[in-house]
């Protein structure tokens, strides 16, 4: 049975009615999670004019559409020449990137996170997608219809190195069976160029190969756009990519769609912007330092 909670606005300086909800609940992690759910304070002036998903979704649907998974399915009536961006609505994703998104959680918090987060962005990505075998098998108490997960078909996942790999620790409990391929490529700080250090990707990938590729930040798009290549050399088509990452940004996602129609990327939040540094804004800051320390 779901239970709702109205959290009245307050003073940041008295206790807030979230912490002490949960400070009272038996059915939640307190000494993981307390320390990091900030105060709940009076909205600012600003709020009004921040960033709105609706709005941005209505200026770009020439190039790509946002899609919120309120059913079991990928849509089936959008143009499969579209680029496709999902934003899955389950409180959990939106949890763990406000998880994200505090300055103050701790690295193994971080990371822990990111790692959760990628498990249930990896969840909906992969509906309608795997392939799978039918038949009966016996069951204790008799004969049953079963699906399971094609083991002869494995999805390769590419985890863009080194962020990629926070995002991605869980994939293998959601996939029961997987190739990772590991691709390192790292931004130059002042042109925002990327760089290919490390390819583990093979020559070629076999006919209809499922790949998944996972790069938390997509803010201007090059890294991105870099990596999407050297699988398209490799003989993959956009249409048998998914991309995973936590937060993405319009530059990033105007690139894709140019050059990757028919491409699904799934994300935890779209932000409005990228500064001169190529960071998201407001983002969660540099998602590799965070996670690893370094």
């Amino acid at each position: 049975m779901a239970t709702s909670f109205t959290l009245p606005l307050q003073n940041p300086s008295s206790p807030s009615p979230l912490r002490r909800f949960i400070s009272s609940s038996p059915f939640l992690p307190r000494t993981s999670l307390l320390p990091f759910i900030p105060s709940l304070s009076s909205r600012s002036s600003t709020a009004s004019s921040s960033f709105r998903p609706e709005i941005f979704r209505r200026r770009s649907r020439r190039m790509y559409q946002v899609v919120k998974l309120l059913a079991a399915a990928e849509p089936k009536s959008i143009s499969d020449d579209r680029m496709l961006v999902f934003v899955p609505p389950h409180p959990l994703i939106k949890h763990w990137v406000s998880v994200l998104r505090n300055e103050e959680t701790p690295c193994p918090i971080f990371r822990n996170a990111m790692a959760e987060l990628g498990r249930l962005l990896i969840y909906e990505a992969s509906r309608d997608w795997l392939p799978t075998i039918t038949g009966e098998i016996q069951s204790p108490m008799g004969v049953a219809s079963i699906e399971f997960i094609d083991p002869r078909e494995p999805v390769a996942v590419v985890p863009i190195l080194r962020a990629g790999l926070a995002l991605v620790e869980h994939a293998s409990s959601i996939l029961p069976s997987m190739l990772t391929y590991h691709l390192g490529v790292s931004r130059n700080e002042e042109t925002l160029q990327p760089t290919v250090y490390l390819n583990k990707l093979p020559d070629t990938f076999p006919d209809g190969s499922r790949v998944l590729v996972v790069d938390p930040m997509l803010a201007t798009g090059g890294t991105i756009v870099a990596a999407l290549n050297l699988l398209k050399e490799r003989g993959v088509s956009s249409k048998k990519i998914k991309v995973i990452s936590a937060v993405a940004a319009p530059p990033a996602l105007q690139k894709l769609s140019e050059n990757f129609p028919g491409l699904h990327v799934y994300t935890g939040t779209i932000d409005p912007t990228v500064n001169e540094k190529g960071f998201i804004i407001p983002g969660l800051g540099d998602a590799g330092d965070r996670s690893f320390g370094t």
